[in-house]
């Protein structure tokens, strides 16, 4: 029965209800993105239906803010529907407060709509390739993503890994287009010059991984290193997991879904692994730039192995501006593949104190995005027996759609190993990021890019429907096959490349 005495205030808004608690501008808080003395991200969305050009209203739009705030760093234009600032709450105020003083400033509001926290975004193979039927699809099909390429919006990519030596970063079709957007996580101005080699170092070794999960190989001729997990005993009520080393089986190599696919890196995670929505808005921006609007597509997808759980009680699901900025990018023609999220055991322990009835609609944005390929996570080799991971984050989305969209391979799957990476295992960490080394890893941000393989595959086979993400994504799904869990575990089911080439 309702209670009609209390109702769910929902309410318009021009600074995000976030950013006005107290809570958030304290210095321990890292929800938003922080740069000392109290300063804090701010994502500004501009009113692009003021009934001037969007140029013009980023211009008035910047006329008023300097104006009002001659002390503060100018703000720097993300895309065209937003522009990030770094402010301290005194600021922010007089940014969006009124006139004070005699002396009129100029307008404002009029050319603002919203005030957004710039949110602080988390980074979320030789058996699974059989898995999802790539190896069967390169031999029948020869699909094995030549003359496509594909954008890696993540820690970067490490050029130095024998797994990238066939060219699959240093090709001139894709070596000039290498960026790095870390600055805006670091709040720190643009640089002078954008050197494509910044991007091509990884700190972290999460870029690299899911990078050697889409494209590249291991050389023929490299013995490869590959350090795995297992379960041993030890005294005590728990085991233990330790790294040991196996042994790559004569039939099997490390390969990429799309070993022929070339792969361009969009640095945005930070060595800890954490980026914020302004910089990855900016790198979807910056793909509709390479792309000349869609005119001319030179990067065909995007893979985004990352997320950040939305405030419900701010927007509609798919709504934020990460989700609008990854729609846009579709609308453009580029395929946009986003890792489901690993919240999906989050709150259905009660032991933990969760809440079972809340288990479900964990998706992280941008996966919430309508034209995005939402994808969780299932078992590498047996996905029928083991269903969907307990890890991967379930749907449906807060106001009613399904998602995930697919499923794919997300654990213990082997690809290149750099960086922290490499040296989790005692075994590697005598190695360098120039050795063939390979690791286990675990999650959706491993799922996704299993996708973003596919389909580069696909299109390298079937070139007719380049610049087509909707279709693709259409006959992606309606030719899953089921692993008989419910849809808002699997979505459309596990990823099958084999049968979508089949059935075109």
């Amino acid at each position: 029965m309702s209670n009609p005495g209390r109702g769910v205030r929902v309410t318009r808004w021009t600074v995000n209800p976030l950013l006005r608690h107290d809570h958030i501008w304290r210095a321990e808080q890292n929800l938003v993105a922080s740069y000392g003395d109290g300063r804090r991200g701010v994502l500004i969305e501009l009113n692009l239906s003021a009934g001037v050009e969007p140029d013009e209203v980023f211009t008035r739009f910047l006329e008023g803010y300097r104006a009002r705030l001659p002390d503060a760093q100018p703000p720097e234009r993300l895309s065209a529907m937003y522009a990030r600032a770094v402010l301290d709450r005194e600021q922010l105020q007089r940014l969006v407060g009124t006139d004070q003083g005699t002396t009129p400033l100029p307008p404002l509001l009029p050319f603002v709509v919203r005030i957004w926290p710039d949110y602080v975004v988390e980074a979320h193979v030789d058996h699974s390739i059989s898995t999802v039927k790539a190896d069967a699809a390169n031999r029948t099909y020869g699909a094995a993503g030549a003359g496509i390429a594909w954008g890696v919006a993540d820690s970067g990519i490490c050029r130095d890994h024998p797994h990238f030596a066939g060219g699959t970063l240093t090709d001139p079709a894709v070596m000039a287009l290498h960026r790095d957007f870390t600055y805006l996580v670091r709040g720190d101005p643009p640089p002078p010059k954008f050197d494509p080699a910044d991007a091509l170092v990884d700190l972290s070794g999460h870029g690299t991984h899911v990078a050697g999960i889409i494209a590249g190989a291991a050389p023929a001729a490299a013995v490869p290193h590959i350090a795995c997990q297992q379960w041993t005993p030890h005294a005590g009520d728990q085991d233990l997991v330790e790294w040991t080393t196996r042994t790559l089986e004569p039939s099997r190599t490390l390969s990429g879904i799309a070993p022929l696919a070339r792969l361009v890196s969009l640095r945005v995670l930070l060595e800890d692994e954490t980026t914020t929505s302004s910089a990855v808005i900016k790198a979807l921006d910056y793909v509709r730039e390479v792309n000349a609007g869609g005119s001319n597509l030179r990067i065909h997808g995007v893979n985004l192995s990352l997320g950040l759980v939305y405030q419900p009680q701010e927007y509609a699901a798919g709504r934020s501006p990460l989700c609008r900025e990854v729609n846009l990018l579709v609308g453009t023609g580029v395929v946009a593949v986003v890792s489901a999220g690993n919240n999906g055991a989050a709150t259905a322990d009660p032991f933990a104190g969760g809440d079972p009835r809340a288990s479900l609609a964990t998706i992280t944005d941008p996966g919430n995005a309508d034209r995005a390929i939402t994808v969780g996570s299932t078992h590498r080799d047996s996905p029928h027996t083991h269903g969907v991971s307990f890890f991967s984050s379930k749907g449906p989305t807060l106001d009613g759609r399904p998602k995930p969209d697919l499923v794919a391979p997300g654990e213990r799957i082997t690809s290149a190993a750099v960086a922290h990476f490499r040296t989790r295992s005692r075994d590697l960490a005598r190695f360098t990021d120039a050795d063939p080394c390979y690791i286990e890893e675990s999650g959706t941000s491993q799922a996704a890019p299993h996708v973003s393989g596919a389909i580069a595959a696909f299109l390298s086979a079937r070139p007719e429907f380049t610049g087509q993400p909707d279709w693709i994504k259409k006959r992606f799904c309606d030719n899953a096959t089921s692993l008989g869990r419910h849809q808002f575990f699997e979505g459309a089911g596990l990823l099958d490349l084999m049968r979508v080439l089949s059935n075109v």
